[in-house]
């Protein structure tokens, strides 16, 4: 095998795959590098067990960048589905429509209560708190204190293990962008068409989404086929463990490890790294500078546990996915893969169901031995009523270590500081995707990230700064965020599939 590349990739997620596929368009070669020694596609691959195929958490394939969504067309064809988007909040025992549905939640709460999350919301208007840094801050005043705590707080706390009050604003700016109790409101009364203006759509009020048949690992494995055929190399079971750059020939040497520890080195004038920021300054040579070590150290992120449920067809829910506000359990969200795609299920006399559990590397849920945690998971989903006893035939466990870069009070400035020194250091280094940037982002986020990055390798300059691509997607020049100038890329052409 050739082992020299126009661009050695880290991670076979959505940024890496991307940019590979990219490179090989433009006849340029890729080597990527995965650890996982069976699946691509990172954050969005698809789990398959005894026939039952399930996410990693549900990816919704919507994008406001066309050029994200014709290159999704462009991959996979006529085996994207359009699929109805349906989710819903448990709380005290009651299931409320989300987005929030005006009559919905007045039956739910009831008069008194209604009345008081609208007062709450009012107050919060006319006394806004100023300079909102946290998330408990920028949600009250969107939606007043009552709301907050109904629909946001324990939610919230279940994914990041810490109090909202220490979670910065940042997060719930990005994730829930544009959406506050009156946009909630109107939507509910007013719901969008579908072909509705695509820049202008809240996605968290779209109520239909793009879906692979088979699920998001259906895109990313046939992104790997296509990258293999156009002469680049996909490579799973390769840990990396050493990124050095010399300084004579500016070529980076990438070395990696598989499981029987056989190393290769891999050699090429540019590195794109989707690897957590952590990792990743851990393995470069020369080391980086003592602050941009120390800011990448502080990093902190997020684990998750999937435990995917086998059991009969009984509640024949319409729900995509569930979010689990109630304290008494320790489950913060359930998807039904079978409303995203009936091929995810084999039999359709059976569901599955996928149990979100959030965690730290190493604490007590994550150590639980699989049978505990599938009768931890089945346990609770009859304690919610999802289930009736014994209706659970089977159960599955995946671990996914650093599945949120954590938004604490000081991450953004850790990030300005690894950012900055690496990009002074080291010539012909690419950020890209979630943990590349340190970003909670979507994967068309991270997709752009990585089209705009090919875009710098091919000019030879960096044209591009993919700091400035939003959460949306968009790409912004400087001075143009503010005036609304949008720059997008133009669609990609090439081979349909």
């Amino acid at each position: 095998m050739d082992t020299r590349a126009t661009a050695i990739i880290i991670g076979a997620g959505p940024a890496g795959l991307t940019a590979a596929y990219l490179l090989g368009k433009a006849s340029q070669k890729a080597v990527v590098l995965e650890s996982d020694a069976e699946y691509v596609g990172g954050l969005s691959r698809t789990v398959l067990y005894k026939g039952f195929r399930f996410d990693i958490g549900g990816h919704r394939f919507f994008s406001k960048s066309q050029a994200v969504e014709d290159l999704w067309t462009e991959i996979l064809g006529s085996d994207m589905l359009e699929r109805p988007r349906l989710s819903r909040i448990y709380y005290r025992g009651r299931f409320f429509t989300y987005p929030i549905a005006a009559l919905n939640a007045l039956r739910n709460l009831g008069a008194l209560e209604s009345a008081l999350c609208l007062l709450s919301y009012v107050r919060a208007r006319l006394f806004p708190i100023e300079n909102p840094s946290s998330v408990e801050a920028w949600v009250t005043n969107q939606f007043g204190k009552r709301l907050y705590r109904i629909f946001f707080k324990t939610y919230t706390e279940k994914v990041w293990g810490m109090s909202c009050r220490d979670i910065s604003a940042d997060w719930a700016a990005q994730r829930i962008k544009g959406l506050s109790f009156g946009t909630a409101v109107w939507n509910a009364l007013f719901p969008p068409s579908r072909r509705a203006d695509r820049a202008k759509v809240i996605k968290t009020l779209l109520n239909t989404f793009r879906y692979p048949r088979l699920g998001p690992g259906m895109m990313w494995e046939a992104c790997r086929d296509n990258i293999r055929a156009m002469g680049g190399d996909v490579l799973l079971g390769q840990r990396v463990i050493r990124c050095r750059h010399v300084q004579a020939t500016k070529l980076w040497e990438v070395t990696s490890i598989n499981s029987a520890g056989v190393e290769r080195t891999f050699t090429g004038p540019h590195l794109v790294s989707s690897a957590p920021m952590r990792d990743l300054a851990r393995t470069l040579e020369p080391a980086p500078m003592p602050a941009a070590k120390e800011a990448a150290e502080s990093l902190r992120y997020r684990d998750f546990i999937m435990v995917a449920l086998v059991l009969k067809e009984s509640a024949n829910l319409p729900d995509n996915w569930i979010y689990i506000h109630d304290p008494a359990v320790k489950v913060g969200r359930i998807q039904v893969f079978k409303s995203w795609s009936p091929d995810l299920v084999p039999d359709s006399s059976m569901c599955c169901y996928g149990l979100e559990y959030f965690c730290f590397e190493g604490d007590g849920l994550w150590t639980s031995p699989d049978k505990d945690l599938v009768a931890l998971a089945t346990k609770e989903l009859v304690q919610i009523g999802l289930a009736a006893s014994g209706d659970v035939l089977d159960g599955c466990v995946v671990r996914q270590s650093k599945a949120y870069p954590v938004y604490d009070a000081g991450y953004a400035r850790h990030v300005e500081v690894v950012r900055r020194s690496l990009a002074e250091q080291f010539p012909g280094l690419h950020l890209v995707g979630r943990n590349g940037m340190h970003k909670y982002n979507n994967q068309d986020h991270a997709m752009m990230t990585a089209m705009l990055t090919v875009k710098n390798i091919l000019a030879g300059e960096d044209r591009f700064d993919v700091w400035h691509v939003n959460s949306d997607a968009e790409y912004f020049e400087d001075g143009a965020a503010g005036s609304g100038e949008r720059l997008v890329p133009q669609p990609l052409s090439g081979r349909s599939r």
